[in-house]
């Protein structure tokens, strides 16, 4: 898994921080100490981690990976990072 995202409302930035989709790497969210969650209104389950941000990228940087890029979408920001294949 090379990319990441991951998001958090403004409003909430102390948590929960949004880590990843129910397709994601269940080792790698255990990590992040995200839990699979199913939130009232949505048709999709989330991983989500008690954690800010902050120490969600903090763990994530430790393991290799790097943030490329970050925006605001509303009221939600988001970050994306990558990780190099260990091949390269």
């Amino acid at each position: 898994m090379p990319y990441i995202l991951i998001s958090t409302r403004i409003r909430l930035e102390l948590g929960p921080t949004q880590c990843g989709d129910e397709w994601s790497d269940p080792e790698l969210m255990a990590l992040l100490d995200a839990e699979l969650v199913h939130q009232f209104g949505n048709n999709f389950k989330e991983y989500l981690s008690k954690h800010p941000p902050r120490v969600v990228l903090n763990k994530l940087g430790k393991i290799g990976y790097k943030v490329i890029s970050s925006t605001g979408i509303g009221q939600t920001i988001v970050w994306t990072l990558f990780k190099p294949d260990e091949d390269q």
